[in-house]
């Protein structure tokens, strides 16, 4: 009865998280006995404790990336490859701001918090999810975000280590950046359509219980 009154007390209380990122919901993940940083589009989330980070994708895109010696890394969750004009001021505007719910942004500042907590440019790897095509009467949100991801990941050198991209359905990914662990779910059906009225108004903004297969490791 100790162990599990202890058990359960620490179960409330997520570990610190770095400066910057305490307002990313965090919880008690009792399926896989962890805490874990929920992300939503235009988020994203660095960490060096022993946590997971999950995000659900539709057109949307989730790098993964870590130092695979230090086990630092972190995800994030993007629409749009860049912004209209590619204002360079937003750079360091955090972790859940206007301009990372763009990837050239989204990529940019998840490496550099990685780096700046630690991890080193020739230790990083990454992997990929994402880019459904789950909108109707849109462009292919999703392709763009693909082909955008993989420019930049080639540009900068990092190593592509798996990938789960393109398709019809959405995808519910779940990265552990100690390890560099990823399982991904997709989402054959949904019971409702909260993600699609997510995406469509997320898509509108940067303008101005699911039935899955198997879950697959990478």
């Amino acid at each position: 009865m100790i162990r599990e009154s202890v058990f359960s007390q620490q179960a409330k209380t997520p570990p610190e998280a770095i400066p910057g990122f305490e307002n990313i919901n965090r919880y008690w993940d009792r399926l896989h006995n962890s805490f874990a940083a929920k992300i939503l589009p235009g988020e994203y989330y660095v960490t060096l404790r022993d946590e997971l980070v999950v995000t659900t994708l539709g057109s949307c895109i989730s790098a993964c990336i870590r130092d695979k010696v230090f086990g630092i890394g972190g995800m994030n969750h993007f629409m749009l490859p860049h912004t209209k004009e590619d204002i360079a001021y937003h750079i360091d505007a955090g972790p859940s701001t206007t301009a990372s719910r763009y990837g050239s942004y989204a990529m940019e500042m998840l490496i550099n918090d990685i780096l700046k907590n630690g991890g080193r440019r020739e230790n990083l790897e990454v992997k990929i999810f994402g880019g459904g095509k789950i909108l109707q009467n849109i462009t292919d949100v999703g392709e763009r975000n693909i082909q955008f991801v993989k420019e930049y990941i080639m540009k900068e050198a990092i190593p592509l280590l798996a990938e789960n991209t393109g398709d019809i359905y959405p995808r519910k990914v779940i990265f552990h950046p100690n390890s560099g662990k990823v399982k991904m779910k997709k989402l054959l059906s949904l019971h409702n359509d909260t993600l699609l009225k997510r995406e469509e108004a997320y898509q509108h903004t940067i303008d101005d219980k699911p039935v899955n297969n198997d879950i697959e490791l990478f």
